[in-house]
């Protein structure tokens, strides 16, 4: 399920903003703040379409959202791509219980 109302359940809300706005090897430790974020993708599908340039976001260094925009320069969309990704996924995991729990 997308939720559109991300960045009051992001897990930076509460953290502050400088930490995510870093340099260098600072960066991972800003990524870690991500890790596990219940919003993480949509976060980054903003960044993304918002061709945010500063910070991390969704996980991503503005270097490696900038890669991943030359790579893919067809997206028009990037809610649209990670939405319909992340809900295939959800599928996947839901039918993997499922079968699981008739299983046993």
């Amino acid at each position: 399920m997308w939720i559109t109302d991300w960045t009051a359940r992001a897990a930076c809300r509460n953290a502050d903003p400088d930490a995510l706005f870093v340099q260098g090897a600072a960066q991972n430790r800003a990524k870690l703040i991500c890790r596990g974020c219940p919003v993480r993708t949509e976060c980054l599908a903003d960044a993304l379409d918002n061709r945010i340039e500063f910070g991390v976001w969704g996980g991503m260094t503005e270097r490696e959202r900038r890669a991943l925009l030359r790579r893919r320069p067809d997206v028009k969309s990037w809610r649209e791509l990670l939405e319909t990704a992340k809900e295939a996924y959800e599928r996947r995991v839901e039918s993997s219980n499922e079968n699981e729990l008739v299983a046993s």
